[in-house]
């Protein structure tokens, strides 16, 4: 127990949830949609349809039109979100009577399911820590850019979801300082371990806080691979060589089967997401009230690794993906990672292993949890996150396009860019966590 200085209180799970359920009575938030025409400030450009900010700043929507190695079955047109600039995820951590505690923050973002979640201690894009809003300054970004910045632990550049997104990067920083940290009631150190618990429960740790916990510097310790680390990069850099992706940025309004009424752009066949507008009002925001775009999935996702031993050491399936958001056309997902259009559609149709991670009986089901998609771009966007023990043979064969990889060689690429996507790495911060232990 520890006073108001910014040291811990109580650190276990239930009260960190009950501590972010009060701030988000006390914060006065409130999410309302509204047609494109309510929104302040935005507007869409009368000469491509793009939906951008009068500032130029931010993020806007534009067109985006794909192929997959040449093969015009693969075409595809859709909304994307451009946001060229490199946002700040950053956690802040110290050392409080010899265990290292983490700052997280109860933040708002209009598209969370339940409003506040625990974020990093500063998510910001870069508008928002240079202040193109005119808002209040971000706390404690001092400790992540600039100089006087503490012990950094991760700094790596990481993409953002290939499917919603256009070459998004974020920055994805842990640092750790010995300095004073000023309190602050919207800020809570908490344990790895609390954050491992905090995994189980539905909708707490948002997506920013999991991507960049998958960064963190942990050791497994277990000794042997069904593949050295030489062949594992070898074979992604083939799988990279190997596909090619075709993907242009187009006019909004020119996007085919895409239909704009006033209050949402939606495919004509109602599948995908759609884009619709929102007006916020949040007083313990830089900003007190704003309004944006966001886009809307039309249900749950899944993303699911198969897990076994090979030669006693617990490995993953990893998938190489290509999405057309990717600034390096391949990232390695997890084996199963589909939208909720895929998740439902006619047998046959459906990504591999899905109905196997999906019919998974309890005793094969190693990690279960639903989490939110980044909340302040995407609205109630939800995944259902699953580690299930491969029911197949021992020795069946890796299917093109997938490896066998352990928690060890994951944890080392995700501490360099653009290698593990974000659904992989949501997973990944269960194990870096403990919430799951191989």
């Amino acid at each position: 127990m520890r006073g108001p200085d910014g040291a811990p209180t109580s650190d276990g799970p239930a009260d960190v949830v009950a501590w972010a359920a009060e701030r988000a009575a006390a914060g006065g938030f409130s999410v309302t949609r509204v047609p494109f025409a309510e929104m302040d400030s935005w507007g869409f450009r009368p000469d491509t349809g793009d939906l951008v900010h009068d500032s130029g700043r931010f993020f806007s929507i534009t067109g985006l039109r794909s192929v997959v190695d040449g093969d015009p079955g693969t075409l595809r047109h859709q909304p994307v979100i451009h946001q060229p600039e490199v946002g700040v995820l950053g956690l802040l951590a110290k050392e409080f009577d010899g265990v290292l505690h983490f700052l997280v923050q109860a933040k708002m973002e209009p598209g969370n399911p339940g409003i506040v979640q625990l974020s990093p201690t500063v998510q910001a894009t870069r508008s928002n820590y240079t202040r193109a809003h005119r808002g209040r300054p971000v706390r404690h970004i001092e400790h992540f850019v600039g100089s006087g910045r503490g012990r950094v632990l991760t700094d790596v550049l990481q993409s953002e979801h290939g499917w919603w997104f256009h070459h998004k990067s974020n920055r994805n920083m842990i640092v750790e300082t010995d300095r004073e940290v000023e309190p602050h009631e919207d800020f809570r150190w908490v344990t790895l371990g609390t954050l491992g618990a905090l995994m189980h429960v539905d909708e707490t740790v948002n997506m920013d806080t999991r991507t960049v916990l998958a960064c963190a510097p942990v050791s497994f310790g277990a000794d042997g691979s069904a593949h050295s680390d030489t062949g594992l990069l070898s074979w992604f850099t083939e799988q990279r060589a190997s596909r090619t992706l075709s993907a242009e940025r187009v006019p909004l309004g020119s996007l085919p089967g895409w239909v704009r009424t006033p209050d949402r752009l939606h495919h004509e066949q109602d599948r995908d997401f759609d884009v619709v507008a929102v007006a916020v009002r949040a007083r313990a925001r830089e900003v007190a009230s704003w309004s944006q775009p966001l886009l809307a999935p039309r249900g749950p996702g899944v993303a699911a690794f198969l897990t076994r031993r090979v030669a006693g050491v617990p490995h993953l399936l990893v998938h190489a993906r290509v999405e057309p958001g990717f600034l390096d056309t391949v990232e390695l997902g997890p084996t199963v990672q589909c939208t909720h259009d895929e998740a439902t559609a006619p047998p046959g149709l459906r990504p591999p292993f899905l109905d196997t991670v999906l019919s998974a009986p309890p005793e094969l089901v190693r990690y279960r949890a639903v989490h939110s998609e980044e909340g302040g771009r995407f609205l109630h966007a939800r995944t259902r996150c699953l580690v299930v023990e491969d029911p197949r043979p021992a020795g069946a064969p890796e299917p093109p396009g997938y490896l066998w990889a352990t928690p060890d060689q994951l944890v080392a690429l995700a501490r360099h860019g653009h290698y593990l996507d974000v659904q992989a790495r949501t997973l990944l911060a269960a194990l870096t966590t403990g919430a799951l232990r191989p």
